[in-house]
């Protein structure tokens, strides 16, 4: 399958909406993904699940448009699943089934002729770390194994897209992190645009290279990960003494000053580069005019945690 142009969104919403009968899942969302790997970041039941079923097709809108690497998928939904893979958060594997049936059976489904199904299923599950156990029942292996055997018949069919909804549930912290790798493997060595649906901040900060913030089905925000983490910086300052003489100088010198524990967090919201390089001097200016001893001196950026959380800064 060929990959989509950098400049062609793999999913683009237009105020979308999704209304069930006793609750509003999405509300007149927009946002577009770009190839590569995007978190898909919201508390459960902030509506990511349902987004995910209306990009499969599974749930037509309420109101709004959404398309899937070109195609509506209210419309072509048959389309849409042919070249998207899809890891479900609930662990509905057929346990008496082997791993290597259960993936090459997917891979017939997205209509590989039974022999490049079979040797597909094999490479895929070598691929994901599951060589060696790619005959074994499905219902006798770990949780993280099990993951591990939704993400083959995810990519099996070799699709544009793979959406991977809250993939490292279950799972102890080695076997996360190792989970987490794989995922980025698939998303720059094997090709594949990824969506990673999850609730964990630190996940979608660590390996994805956008992403879509959804609280209460409304959403936050949306893009590259560095643009939305760039803007107001912030200098998180420690000193051995002086530290109310430090503070009021600060605040002479119109710097906002908070305290983070036994640290101060003094903000700026520059517009070029060249104001950035103000704060600096301000807190060096107040340092020394305060006399108080630097203990520690650090660069504070915004943080994922902080445009979830709508704090301005």
């Amino acid at each position: 399958m060929s990959q989509p142009s950098t400049s062609t969104p793999v999913i683009a919403a237009e105020r979308l909406t999704k209304n069930w009968p006793t609750t509003t899942a999405l509300d007149d969302v927009s946002f577009t993904v770009a190839p590569g790997i995007t978190g898909l970041l919201g508390a459960n039941g902030a509506g990511k699940t349902t987004l995910l079923g209306m990009v499969l097709g599974l749930h037509q809108p309420s109101q709004g448009e959404l398309r899937v690497l070109g195609l509506d998928p209210a419309k072509a939904s048959r389309e849409v699943r042919s070249v998207v893979g899809y890891a479900p958060e609930h662990h509905s594997l057929p346990d008496d089934m082997r791993a290597h049936d259960f993936v090459r059976h997917i891979a017939e489904i997205h209509g590989l002729p039974r022999q490049e199904a079979t040797a597909r299923a094999s490479d895929v599950l070598w691929q994901v770390g599951l060589g060696e156990e790619r005959f074994r029942p499905v219902g006798t292996m770990s949780t993280g194994q099990r993951q591990r055997v939704k993400l083959a018949q995810a990519i099996v069919h070799d699709p544009a897209l793979v959406l991977l909804d809250e993939p490292t549930d279950g799972l102890d912290p080695v076997q996360r992190d190792d989970m987490l790798a794989l995922i980025r493997r698939v998303g720059t060595e094997f090709g594949i645009s990824v969506v990673l649906s999850s609730h964990l901040l630190e996940e979608v900060e660590r390996i994805c290279d956008a992403a879509v913030i959804i609280f209460g089905g409304r959403l936050v925000a949306s893009g590259p990960i560095d643009e939305l983490t760039k803007g107001s910086e912030a200098l998180v300052v420690e000193v051995t003494d002086h530290l109310d003489a430090l503070v009021l100088a600060l605040r002479m010198r119109g710097v906002a000053v908070e305290f983070e524990g036994a640290s101060l967090l003094v903000r700026h919201t520059p517009e070029t580069e060249a104001e950035a390089e103000v704060l600096h001097d301000l807190v060096r200016d107040a340092l020394v005019s305060s006399g108080a001893g630097v203990k520690r001196l650090s660069t504070h950026g915004i943080t994922l945690e902080e445009v979830f959380l709508g704090i301005e800064t």
